[in-house]
């Protein structure tokens, strides 16, 4: 069933691709001029494609609002949202072939690639140029991301650094130090073996963390090695291959199954939810999340015990100068074809506003989320805001210490979401007994010929 669907899926991309040379309008792919707003009459409405619900929405929602109110009798946002992230990339490709594309969408990550093959999106490096904006405004690490072949192709919205959350209150009462957390897998293994009830710790697990492959991505970025080939697909080359049966991600799962096995892990399985519950409710003391979580992490926690927050670790040994983790989280993508030239202008105009420290500011202490502008944390409310969280302190040394290299701007390939998802099948069978090495092996086959009909599809 599994590789039926993913057979299914394959069809589909290629039928999608091979499409997008015909029966769709065809460039509009430039800037438009500087003033094309200033001249236009009437209000540029911009439809807006977007996955932020719950209180993410909320903020969002607030921020489209004080845009709108700033440009009433111009510029109106129209903001939708249209599902979870595989849901919008979803909509958003049969948007592409029906000509309905919306004015800006925001896609995650592992979609950038696909965004560029699109040939549908106005790059904002090119807006930059025209206006001599500085887009090293930008956090490096962030813009790294979302920069390919040299070229920033979109903005980033939402940000996200993967670390390691601890319960600081378990650690002492098994007799481990809070202030020395866990660096590498050994380490987390030596903590957990005290914390886990199987072994007289004070709680029953000591570590666990969802089956998702952006974890195992993030380890081979702060052992400062590639993911995949073509130097991560940074260079402008197609990657080709992902190396899934690499020894450090079977030393990985092999560590994984025996924590499991042994009694220190809980397996709850693909869900982040369920792994982000299990620490809430402290039926674990270790896991590893983003930034993302450390809002409701603290929530949840409050009253009951101290949450310690650590850089994300390394397999083995010691960070290495200049490595660590990539970032997660989505960005901004300004559509060409099929939009007026007025529709752009006023979505470039939405990415600058949503991309200002003020903006920024609001939108970190509000969500959670890595502020991508850095000038953001210079403002009184994000002082503050750091203040009363401190732990937010280790995501900001993380990465501003983490040089971009192509180790650690993360694998940009047109079937990333694919690779993600069969990396998630090679652990899952792993921990529910399979060969580390051979699963890998087989997953890493598997997407081989995925990645080969993707680039096939795309010429």
């Amino acid at each position: 069933m599994i590789m039926q669907r993913r057979l299914a899926y394959l069809l589909i991309m290629v039928l999608l691709l091979a499409g997008c040379g015909g029966g769709r309008p065809e460039g509009n792919l430039n800037v438009p001029a500087k003033d094309v707003l200033d001249r236009a009459d009437g209000v540029t409405t911009i439809s807006f494609w977007h996955s932020m619900d719950a209180s993410n929405g909320v903020a969002l929602n607030k921020l489209v609002d004080q845009f709108n109110a700033g440009n009433q009798g111009k510029i109106e946002v129209k903001a939708t949202f249209q599902g979870a992230y595989d849901d919008a990339i979803t909509k958003y490709k049969a948007s592409v072939q029906s000509n309905t594309t919306p004015s800006m969408v925001q896609i995650y990550d592992i979609g950038t690639q696909f965004m560029i093959d699109s040939k549908q999106v106005v790059p904002v490096a090119d807006f930059a140029a025209r206006d001599d904006y500085d887009l090293s405004t930008i956090q490096k690490n962030i813009a790294g991301y979302y920069t390919v072949a040299g070229k920033q192709w979109s903005m980033p919205l939402n940000s996200s650094v993967p670390l390691l959350y601890f319960n600081k209150t378990a650690f002492r009462e098994a007799g481990l130090d809070p202030d020395d957390p866990p660096s590498n897998l050994a380490e987390i293994r030596a903590a957990a073996e005290k914390l886990s009830k199987s072994r007289g710790g004070p709680i029953q697990y000591g570590f666990g963390a969802a089956i998702y492959g952006w974890l195992l991505e993030q380890l081979t970025s702060t052992a400062n090695q590639l993911y995949c080939d073509a130097d991560n697909g940074r260079s402008g080359e197609r990657v080709t291959g992902v190396d899934l049966d690499s020894p450090l991600l079977i030393d990985t799962v092999t560590w994984w199954r025996a924590m499991i096995n042994d009694g220190l892990a809980v397996n709850t399985g693909r869900a982040t939810k369920d792994a982000q519950d299990a620490f809430k409710a402290g039926q674990t003391a270790m896991t590893l999340e983003s930034t993302g979580s450390l809002k409701s992490f603290l929530a949840a926690a409050e009253g009951k015990f101290e949450v310690g927050v650590a850089p994300y670790p390394v397999v083995a040994g010691d960070l290495q100068p200049g490595a660590g983790p990539s970032i997660g989280g989505a960005s901004l993508w300004i559509s060409g074809p099929g939009h007026t030239e007025e529709e752009k202008e006023a979505a470039w105009r939405f990415v600058q506003f949503l991309s200002t420290p003020e903006s920024q500011a609001f939108w970190h202490t509000n969500t959670g989320y890595f502020p991508v502008n850095p000038e953001a944390l210079e403002l009184p409310v994000e002082k503050e805001y750091l203040a009363k969280n401190p732990q937010f302190q280790v995501a900001i040394d993380s990465l501003n210490a983490t040089e971009v290299r192509p180790t650690s701007t993360g694998c940009v390939a047109g079937s990333m979401p694919q690779i993600r998802k069969a990396s998630e099948d090679g652990l899952e069978r792993v921990l529910i007994g399979q060969d580390p090495a051979e699963s890998m092996r087989k997953v890493e086959e598997n997407v081989a010929l995925t990645i080969a009909n993707y680039n096939d599809s795309t010429g």
